[in-house]
């Protein structure tokens, strides 16, 4: 969060914690994504989208189960 504040640097955060410039990079990355993704989403996009995996997933163990 402070890298997001502009109170540090992603260098000084891979020093810090013995980590790659690039792994904290696509961290920030990865959140940037995220949350914009939040932006444009409405919550009752997400409960389907959710739902609907639940779904999925749910048929696949049932599936798995069948076969075992």
């Amino acid at each position: 969060m402070d890298i997001f504040k502009g109170k540090t640097t992603a260098a000084e955060v891979a020093r810090q914690y013995d980590l790659t410039v690039s792994e904290i990079e696509g961290w920030i990355d990865e959140a940037q994504r995220s949350m914009e993704n939040g932006f444009k989403a409405r919550p009752k996009d997400i409960r389907e989208q959710y739902e609907s995996e639940l779904r999925e997933t749910k048929e696949a163990l049932g599936e798995a189960h069948l076969q075992i």
